[in-house]
């Protein structure tokens, strides 16, 4: 097992991050923005570039996700959570699949990228749950699931053993979370019917 400094101290901002998301804390959004910015660098020494320039999209994502949680409700107040509708998920699953085949193709052609498609589905995908958890899409669970799956093997793979522990956590996180943000919607919407 290989242990650094600096991808444990990511790994730790990234658990206290989704943790917070779990819970519905606004926090979560500020120690995402510190996780990811430590992870560009990770992901760079691994030749993990897709996954780097993820991180840079992350930060974005994350000042998006972090004003969404605070005003993004009704009359700009907080954001409760919401389910997600099939024509939403169709159209996320056809910005994904084309998504893939655009950066796999360029960092399969151009770059010496180690693992193109693997790294660029798990890029495309992560991107998808992150907006939907900046929306507060309940869904956004669901997809972390899976890809949280995906990510533990290719980090043992690439010998990330620090990071890939990280994502088995992630995987526990993702599942807590989906239970507690469908907890949430019933509460809100048992609220709205009283």
């Amino acid at each position: 097992m290989t242990f650094t400094p600096l991808e444990t101290l990511a790994a730790v901002f990234g658990a206290i991050s989704v943790y917070l998301s779990v819970r519905e804390n606004v926090w979560s959004w500020p120690t995402a923005i510190v996780n990811v910015s430590l992870y560009i660098l990770v992901f760079l020494r691994a030749k993990l570039y897709a996954d780097m320039a993820l991180q840079v999209v992350y930060i974005a994502i994350s000042v998006y996700g972090w004003h969404q949680w605070l005003h993004g409700g009704a009359g700009r107040t907080t954001l409760p959570v919401t389910r997600g509708t099939p024509r939403l998920a169709l159209i996320l699953v056809t910005i994904g699949a084309v998504s893939v085949g655009v950066l796999g193709t360029l960092l399969g052609r151009f770059t010496d990228a180690a693992l193109p498609w693997l790294d660029s589905t798990t890029t495309v995908t992560s991107l998808i749950a992150q907006w939907m958890m900046a929306k507060k899409i309940l869904e956004n669970w669901l997809v972390w699931v899976a890809v949280d799956v995906v990510y533990i093997g290719m980090f043992l793979f690439k010998s990330l053993t620090v990071t890939a522990l990280l994502y088995a956590v992630f995987l526990v996180l993702s599942a807590t979370g989906y239970l507690q943000w469908r907890k949430s919607l019933r509460t809100d919407a048992a609220r709205a019917a009283a």
